[in-house]
């Protein structure tokens, strides 16, 4: 088999976007990605919040009887 050689063109045109070095522009999204972290963690702390609240403000009866050799406190 005879080798081929690949000719490069040395002109070649790339699209704006991928020539290397380039930054791309910036867009409206570009918020969503660099506060992504920051916007879930508060929302996971309001949501932990609203159970903590919610879990030590409600009054549950107390059930059962008390353990053998109990001595009711003041």
């Amino acid at each position: 088999m005879a080798n081929k050689q690949k000719t490069i063109k040395p002109n070649q045109s790339f699209p704006k976007s991928t020539q290397p070095g380039k930054q791309p522009t910036k867009t409206e999204s570009d918020f969503y990605h660099k506060h992504k972290n920051t916007f879930w963690t508060i929302v996971v702390l309001v949501i932990l919040g609203i159970f903590f609240i919610i879990n030590n403000t409600r009054k549950v009866p107390e059930q059962g009887q008390y353990p053998p050799n109990y001595i009711e406190g003041n």
